[in-house]
């Protein structure tokens, strides 16, 4: 059985399936000496090319939890300065040598969690599943919580034109407290915050789904184990 063209550049490691959408688009993917087009499916033994270069061969699935710290910017700019893959690459240990991506983003001014991968079945589900999969965050914000402040975010502030999706909210101490959330709308927690007189201080993820960031250092990395992975599939490819 074949594999869709998107899918099968994601497994070599080239792009992520989206950047190969958009290769497919400009022109630049071939297929037996033939341009490619979306929704093309590659067989065994299929000669694929990219810019007229072989697009290789798929690669073992890698998965890596990541401690982002502040002032990393998610995004696979090469041109770009502070980028999540110079943290990558800048923490200690050997990296795989599979090319792998981040699986999501955090904000510039916010920390913690994140994961990578090459597994772009799993990384495609993570992103499509909107209102299924818990992620936590340690929240500090820069006066006290009321119980109304927490009540509203349980039940959904209206922000971006329309209302969140209802939240875990618990309060930690007088100024901080764990949101937990199923979305990730563009600065949601801090537009959530703000709609409730509240701004934030400092924002940690500390979960995602099964996978916690426990004692895992800023800018430090690791493997996830295999019953991380097992779970994450679990949940996630239904």
């Amino acid at each position: 059985m074949g594999t869709r063209i998107n899918r099968h550049l994601a497994e070599t490691g080239h792009c992520s399936r989206r950047e190969a959408d958009r290769l497919i688009e400009a022109g630049k993917v071939a297929i037996n000496g033939r341009p490619a087009v979306l929704g093309d499916v590659v067989e065994d033994g299929d000669d694929v090319r990219i810019a007229g270069k072989p697009a290789g061969a798929k690669q073992k699935k890698v998965y890596l939890a990541f401690h982002k710290p502040i002032g990393v910017i998610t995004t696979m700019d090469r041109g770009a300065k502070d980028t999540i893959m110079q943290a990558l690459h800048n923490a200690r240990g050997k990296l795989p040598k599979e090319r792998i991506f981040p699986d999501g983003r955090l904000d510039v001014a916010s920390a913690g969690l994140i994961l990578f991968t090459n597994d772009s079945d799993l990384a495609d589900a993570l992103l499509r599943a909107v209102g299924q999969h818990e992620k936590e965050y340690v929240v500090e914000v820069d006066k006290p919580i009321t119980e109304d402040a927490l009540k509203a975010m349980r039940a959904g502030i209206r922000i971006l034109g329309r209302p969140t999706l209802p939240a875990k909210a618990e309060r930690l101490g007088p100024k901080t407290f764990s949101l937990t959330i199923v979305e990730g709308r563009n600065r949601q927690i801090r537009r959530m915050c703000h709609a409730v007189g509240l701004e934030v201080v400092r924002l940690k993820r500390v979960r995602i789904l099964d996978i916690e960031l426990g004692t895992l250092k800023k800018g430090a990395w690791r493997y996830l184990t295999d019953d991380e992975i097992a779970g994450l599939k679990k949940q996630v490819l239904k």
